[in-house]
């Protein structure tokens, strides 16, 4: 006699329930399972006062669309609060902020004011640049947590390098021989994690999701 393997598995913790996700079989599939559990069955365990749901997908990688659908099929409970989307699989910035500590110096601490930490290659510093403190490097540099200081990238004239940060609020930035204070614009611009570059010899920030397509090289 054959079995059928769930595709979601449904448990109850001190914290509320966590649905688990069959991470081998395919999304449509997934999909079916989950809608038949939540509108048809476990009417026991899905009915009552508010319930805080964990979704654990595993190794499974979801779009923006495919998480979408899966949140609107558990809303159809209107006791059913999703609390957060676990995943063993890590995002691509993910990646790459472990890849750039892999391969290039890291220093953890703060840069106070009056202080002045400079390095020959990449940097990463996990804390944050005070102001008046200054930060510099003849590559890129990247922060996770806050510049308000000074920070100088390419300081021997690679202009190909960047300065990301977590909180993007420096007093001054300098990549290669350019050198830019913030307008407002800049100011406005503080959810997320940031990199300034160059194109065409003028100053600019994006978003750190944005990296690969302004620096293709950069992708592996």
């Amino acid at each position: 006699m054959t079995t059928t393997r769930h595709k979601v598995t449904i448990k109850g913790t001190k914290d509320g329930l966590v649905f688990f996700m069959d991470d081998t079989c395919s999304f449509d599939e997934l999909i079916q399972d989950l809608r038949n559990k939540v509108e048809n069955s476990h009417q026991q365990i899905l009915t009552g006062p508010l319930i805080r749901v964990t979704v654990n997908l595993g190794y499974r990688y979801l779009t923006d669309e495919q998480e979408q659908q899966i949140r609107g099929i558990i809303r159809k409970r209107g006791n059913l609060v999703i609390k957060e989307f676990v995943s063993e699989v890590i995002s691509r910035e993910q990646a790459y902020l472990e890849q750039l500590a892999s391969q290039i110096r890291l220093e953890v601490g703060t840069v106070r004011s009056g202080q002045v930490l400079e390095h020959q290659g990449d940097l990463l510093l996990m804390g944050d640049v005070n102001p008046g403190g200054c930060i510099q490097s003849t590559g890129s540099i990247f922060v996770l947590g806050s510049l308000r200081g000074t920070a100088r990238a390419g300081m021997d004239g690679n202009e190909d390098a960047i300065v990301a940060a977590s909180q993007l609020l420096p007093t001054q930035l300098r990549i290669a021989d350019v050198i830019s204070r913030p307008t407002e614009e800049w100011l406005d611009q503080t959810t997320g994690m940031e990199f300034a570059y160059l194109k065409d010899g003028v100053m600019n920030i994006d978003k750190i999701n944005r990296l690969h397509r302004i620096r293709p090289e950069w992708k592996k």
